[in-house]
Formats: structure tokens, C-alpha cells, sequence
């Protein structure tokens, strides 16, 4: 027997939507070098091997990003510790959204989400660094 779902992807990826700012692909590109904005990669690690990432990005695994955030984990990142504006992205802006979302709820301000992750920054030209493979 299969379990029942109770709320499901899409009307997660709704509320979270409806909670978290956005930013299109133009805006976010127009960003790139500004001090006080990071930009944060949830993808897999071998998505970042295969495609690049934005330049400058900061890699923080999906699974990662709750204990990475909390300064009381053993696990906290001083990058979320910083006075800066935080854009989450993903492949096509779905795990983004959710994220920036749980750093919201957690606390870290200002959060947003690139919509149509980085599709959509290499769709609007936006500069794509080589990540080398880890050894």
C-alpha cells in the first residue's frame, strides 16, 4: 500500500512562494558583484561540476542549509552569520524556493529565491564560473 499524501510538492512550492521574495533572472544578473548580496547554491555537487555556478556563489548542499544556518549547531557556517542579502537558487528554482523559505523561518533576513534558477540566469546571459571536480 503506498502512503497518502497530506500537502503536496505543489502546494508547498506555493505557500513558500507566497511567503519568500523572488528575483528574476535579469535583476539577479544586474547583482552579481554587489558587497552585500550572496548568492547560495543548493545544488548537488555534481550539478555544480557539470554546469558551473554562478561566480562567487557560496556551495551549500540542500540538506546542509538548516544546520549550516543555526549558529548554535555544530555544523554553522559563518557565511550566514554576515550582514547580507541572501539569494537561494537551484537548478530550475523549486529546492530554492523552499529554502529561502526555511531561512526565513529561521531567522536569516533578507532571503530571496532566483525564479527559474540558474536555467533561467544562463537563459539571461548571466556569467557561469567552471567548478573542478573535488579530489
Amino acid at each position: 500500500m503506498g502512503q497518502t499524501i497530506v500537502v503536496g510538492y505543489r502546494k508547498l512550492l506555493d505557500d513558500a512562494d507566497a511567503r519568500v521574495a523572488s528575483v528574476d533572472a535579469a535583476k539577479a544578473v544586474s547583482m552579481i558583484g554587489e558587497d552585500d548580496v550572496v548568492f547560495v547554491d543548493l545544488r548537488d555537487p555534481r550539478e555544480l561540476e557539470r554546469d558551473g555556478k554562478i561566480p562567487g556563489a557560496f556551495h551549500c548542499p540542500r540538506g546542509m542549509l538548516e544546520f549550516w544556518i543555526d549558529p548554535d549547531s555544530p555544523y554553522h557556517k559563518p557565511t550566514f552569520a554576515a550582514d547580507k542579502r541572501f539569494v537561494f537558487y537551484c537548478a530550475s528554482g523549486w529546492r530554492s524556493a523552499l529554502a529561502a523559505d526555511t531561512a526565513q523561518t529561521m531567522g536569516l533576513k533578507p532571503v530571496a529565491h532566483l525564479a527559474g534558477g540558474f536555467k533561467a540566469w544562463k537563459d539571461a546571459g548571466g556569467p557561469v564560473e567552471a567548478v573542478d571536480r573535488k579530489a
